[in-house]
């Protein structure tokens, strides 16, 4: 044999043996403990298409259900090019996200938070996200619902419904999120001129997270081309108005001014970048997830009869009893007469799951107890009680995993919204199950609006809304949704054939 044929089977050995060591560790990362079971698929790309694959409405991501009928509800592997522990267990979900900035710290997807800029409200932790939530509740809290949005809320939502009528098919989803933009958008800036003000809200519109939840690749980017343009136009927008307000000083009643005044306050870290993300991206959100909770409400309200026959009786009512009949939804109807329309809201938001999976990242190396959470130390020191369990949650509470430092532990609440267990036949649509039930508050069977420190300050804002256009849509017209109105999960809720919606005038 030559010296070449030696040397190339040489080379060729060394070259397999390099790719073979460096696969085995990307198979088997290093720890200080015992990591979760599970498999980190293909080096750098990892598990990101399965996890991200398309799949009906109406079942369980395939990928979560096969890993966890393999290793349980707790397991690792690779997601986006980084290594994740998965996690659909409710009670080490709940502990994850009430450990925020002690154990875990909030962190997103470089690709999915950039559009936002570094200022952006998803990158902050500790005392100051705490801060941007409480300006946030200036905005979105119950007492400004209340005092200064219903009133406009309602208007918007009656006249825009109103403009449908006669048209023929419209696309749902781009009027909600009109309807949201235009009374939402004078709240924020006010005093804007016309043409502004149509740019501005045109950026918001134009915002959606949509292109994060699909695994098709042109589709991911076009939309994420939509999603940087309406970030680039929308904070430049506000960055003006900005400039010309801290110029001339004059006051406005709107969420602008509220930011200018807490960023003027002594010892304030919120300063000119965080307030110009802060207002583009709680507007873009708000209408991006509100649009899409009003889309589903409507589309489960048209499939099911007797719910809509329910809505109308319940709404008819209102009306019926409305001292002032001119008048509109006033908040005390909204609060305390719409019982079964907060129960299909409620029921909406267990089945679409607007927020399928939470980021976090783990600041130090932490303990993990299959059922009960975090392992203090003095826990590590003792054996474990047994708790009258059996079978995997038996073994699950005995086994300690250790989770290092810089991974991504990736929440996904919305398995136990489809838990046999907690809810009899979770994939029905079944608003009576909520009946006499708590509606406004979260718990570890019920995490829509997330949980912690990180709890949605706008969930009562979606609430209210969704709410006024049910009312409106069910008292004032006949209405009915085309057969191809299909959604998938891909794991979000998608609409890839869009929403098409024809209403017509009820007949008295």
């Amino acid at each position: 044999m030559s010296l070449l044929w030696i040397t190339g089977l040489c080379v060729t050995a060394l070259v397999v043996v390099r790719i073979s060591n460096w696969w085995y560790r990307w198979s088997n990362p290093k720890s200080n403990g015992k990591l979760p079971p599970g498999s980190m698929g293909f080096p750098i790309i990892g598990e990101t298409f399965d996890f991200f694959k398309p799949h009906r409405f109406y079942e369980i991501s395939p990928f979560l259900k096969k890993k966890m009928l393999r290793y349980g509800p707790l397991f690792r592997t690779s997601i986006l090019g980084v290594n994740t522990v998965i996690s659909t267990d409710m009670d080490v979900n709940l502990d994850i996200l009430r450990h925020e900035n002690e154990y875990f710290n909030l962190s997103y997807p470089d690709g999915l938070v950039k559009p936002l800029g570094k200022e952006s409200m998803f990158l902050k932790t500790g005392n100051i996200h705490k801060h941007i939530k409480k300006i946030c509740m200036r905005l979105l809290g119950s007492e400004n619902l209340k005092r200064k949005i219903i009133k406009d809320m309602d208007h918007v939502t009656c006249e825009h419904l109103s403009l449908k009528v006669g048209q023929g098919r419209f696309d749902l989803r781009d009027l909600a999120s009109s309807l949201i933009t235009a009374h939402l958008t004078p709240k924020v800036i006010s005093g804007l001129k016309p043409e502004t003000q149509s740019m501005l809200m045109e950026s918001f519109k134009a915002f959606s997270f949509d292109w994060f939840r699909t695994s098709y690749i042109l589709s991911a980017g076009r939309g994420l081309y939509n999603t940087l343009w309406a970030c680039r136009q929308g904070m430049k927008l506000i960055k003006d108005v900005y400039t010309r307000r801290i110029t001339s000083r004059e006051k406005y009643n709107d969420f602008l001014e509220t930011a200018l005044e807490e960023s003027e306050k002594e010892g304030n870290s919120v300063n000119e970048d965080v307030i110009v993300s802060l207002i583009f991206t709680l507007s873009g959100i708000t209408q991006d997830t509100t649009s899409k909770a009003i889309c589903m409400v409507v589309k489960f309200v048209s499939e099911n009869p007797k719910v809509l026959v329910e809505l109308k009786r319940e709404h008819e009512a209102i009306l019926a009893n409305r001292e002032d009949k001119e008048g509109g939804v006033t908040w005390e109807e909204f609060r305390h007469k719409m019982i079964f329309t907060n129960m299909v809201i409620h029921e909406s938001l267990r089945m679409t799951n607007l927020a399928p999976m939470m980021f976090r990242k783990v600041v130090k190396d932490v303990e993990i107890k299959g059922k009960s959470g975090f392992l203090t130390k003095g826990e590590r020191l003792r054996s474990l009680a047994t708790e009258g369990l059996s079978g995997r949650k038996l073994r699950l509470l005995h086994v300690r995993y250790t989770i290092p430092a810089d991974w991504i532990v990736l929440v996904i609440p919305s398995l136990v919204h489809f838990d046999p267990e907690i809810y009899d036949n979770p994939f029905e649509f079944n608003p009576w199950r909520w009946e006499g039930k708590e509606l406004r508050s979260g718990s570890k069977t019920f995490m829509v609006f997330g949980a912690g420190t990180r709890q949605c300050a706008g969930s009562e804002y979606a609430r209210l809304q969704i709410s006024l256009f049910i009312h409106h849509l069910v008292t004032t017209y006949d209405f009915s949704l085309s057969k191809d109105c299909e959604v998938i999960r891909v794991p979000g809720a998608l609409f890839p054939n869009g929403i098409s919606m024809n209403i017509s005038k009820r007949s008295k």
